[in-house]
């Protein structure tokens, strides 16, 4: 056996480890809920299509405000020397870190972020939207880990240029790939970047009927490749040769010549949506059973010139 490869013709862009995404906020932290469109819970309906009994979630309660009173205007003096003290170690940290003061994933900062839509993120944490019928219902109940067989099996998402596929193996085994669901991505209405998540963002896959699912790797990455390519609608990879002349004397001098990448694998130029060139090498190296596809990014401006691949410039 061997690890997944795709048909003749088609571009592999990512694989990587991914999971029904879990709760962030403390009301809903490590928790998932499969809803309809009406928010009832479809878990019952799930297990009569063969999915197996999973763990009923009750939300955590919302802390209550602090009271306001005399105590609180006694402690004014201090709490304004704490806050003050606070803004100065955040900037520094903004200084030395890189990071965002504002706790966002933007300019290389962790943090989760700030909920855009609290009555799916605080108040309520669903993973999979979707009425009788509805695409979203036919995914794979292996993506749950809270309902994986023996907690020892793993899934990976294929993004290719045509479709994405799940695939699942026991172990850290990749040469057991099972194929567990594909679909074409013209039944992808819309990829959303959820950045209020532990694992530097989630993706919300809308798919043309209406229906959603949100997903997740198991931990932070950086420039995930399964949401920068399913984020943007694939117009196919550009072929080396018909970029421009600066761009291509840079990819022969230095992006073929990496001494660890696989050289039967071609280099894959897409163009993102800023009008920056990504260029990715495959590395000569198995399927990692918890990064799957391992690849060397290099980012290039409209005038060919090497840029450093961060989420600022990649997005």
């Amino acid at each position: 056996m061997a690890p997944w490869t795709p048909a003749p013709g088609e571009t592999l862009l990512a694989r990587d480890s991914i999971a029904f995404a879990s709760g962030t906020a403390g009301t809903v932290d490590g928790m998932r809920w499969f809803r309809d469109p009406e928010r009832k819970d479809i878990q019952g309906e799930l297990v009569r299509y063969g999915w197996p009994e999973g763990p009923v979630h009750t939300a955590n309660p919302v802390p209550p405000p602090k009271r306001k009173g005399s105590k609180s205007l006694r402690r004014a003096g201090v709490f304004g020397l704490g806050a003050l003290a606070a803004v100065v170690l955040v900037a520094l940290a903004a200084i030395f870190d890189g990071a965002s003061p504002s706790g966002g994933s933007g300019g290389g900062g962790k943090g989760p972020g700030r909920p855009r839509k609290p009555e799916d993120e605080v108040d309520d944490f669903p993973v999979m939207w979707a009425a009788p019928g509805s695409t979203a219902r036919t995914l794979p109940w292996q993506l749950d880990p809270a309902r994986r067989p023996d907690g020892d099996y793993r899934t990976h998402l294929a993004v290719t240029d045509r479709r994405i596929v799940v695939l699942g193996f026991p172990g850290d085994d990749p040469n057991q790939d099972e194929v567990l669901w594909e679909i074409g991505r013209e039944h992808l209405a819309s990829v959303e970047r959820m950045p209020y998540s532990k694992v530097w963002g989630d993706v919300k896959i809308r798919f043309a009927d209406g229906s959603w699912c949100r997903l997740a790797p198991p931990e932070e990455r950086f420039a995930w490749p399964v949401a920068l390519h399913l984020a943007q609608q694939p117009t196919g990879p550009i072929a080396v040769e018909s970029l421009p002349r600066r761009h291509r004397a840079y990819i022969a001098k230095h992006v073929v010549t990496e001494a660890d990448r696989d050289p039967a694998v071609d280099p894959v130029v897409t163009r993102r949506p800023n009008g920056k060139f990504l260029v990715e090498t495959t590395r000569a190296k198995p399927v990692h059973p918890d990064h799957g596809v391992e690849k060397e990014m290099t980012l290039l401006s409209k005038r060919g010139l090497r840029m450093a691949p961060m989420e600022s410039t990649l997005w």
